[in-house]
């Protein structure tokens, strides 16, 4: 436990579910209020499930992360509720497949929107209000072992150029607010079993095979394995640590 993290507020985008829920879970064990955004209509029910099963404050908004004024509005609306966010997940993310060839410019788009301009956004907005109360903070993006590999044997090129710049992300702005105190820092998951990879490996046993044997320790991760450094990076015990991508794969980019 983190003592110094009972009594903060966090925002997590993509907290309806998957890995952006699961995350919230760790931070709401911790005694952190926590305000979920997500496009999806269940975000409400998970904030519900959140504050009953943690005793924490909650609150929800749904909206379009790639809006940059919908999101802000949904920043200052939980802001009333909860106060000032001290801590940001951005975990709203997407992946398509397919021959770079082939890639119409909307899905090019909405990936690298979703991916890329969403963690911008809520980046803005969460800086903002720090910087207007002189308040230190840390902000925890959702990158990827894809913005440093290169996936086999499935094509995302958008995926793994959106997940790069969320990483070189979070160093910029880490240098440029690290004077005002707000830290940050992004994680590189590697193949994790999320509620949609779960279910793709459900569907596809071979591919799940190969990327597990691919894997040193022989298992692919799961979303409580991501717990401990989340609330490691949010609180004081990482305070001298900004502008790093750090990878949770299993061992997977040593080979």
């Amino acid at each position: 436990m983190h003592a110094d993290l009972s009594g903060k507020v966090a925002v997590i985008t993509g907290g309806a579910r998957g890995l952006g829920y699961s995350l919230a879970t760790a931070l709401a064990a911790q005694g952190v209020a926590v305000g979920l955004i997500d496009l999806l209509d269940g975000v409400s029910g998970s904030a519900a499930t959140l504050a009953r099963d943690h005793g924490v404050a909650t609150a929800s908004v749904q909206v379009d992360v790639t809006d940059a004024a919908a999101l802000d509005a949904a920043f200052t609306e939980l802001e009333a509720k909860l106060g000032t966010a001290d801590i940001l997940v951005t975990a709203a993310g997407i992946t398509m497949w397919g021959d770079s060839v082939d890639v119409t410019t909307a899905a090019w788009n909405k990936v690298i929107g979703v991916n890329l301009n969403g963690t911008f956004f809520a980046s803005q907005s969460f800086a903002r209000r720090l910087l207007a109360s002189g308040k230190p903070g840390s902000a925890i993006f959702i990158a990827s072992m894809s913005g440093l590999i290169i996936n086999v044997p499935q094509f995302q090129a958008s995926y793994s150029a959106s997940k790069a710049a969320v990483s070189h992300l979070a160093k910029s702005l880490a240098v440029e607010w690290a004077q005002s105190g707000i830290r940050v820092n992004a994680i590189a998951p590697g193949y994790f079993l999320s509620d949609m990879t779960r279910q793709f490996t459900t569907e596809n046993p071979d591919l799940a095979t190969q990327w597990t044997s691919t894997i040193p320790l022989g298992r692919m991760g799961e979303p409580e394995d991501l717990h401990g450094l989340t609330t490691f990076l949010a609180s004081e015990a990482s305070a001298y640590i900004t502008a790093q991508t750090i990878v949770i794969d299993g061992g997977y980019t040593a080979l």
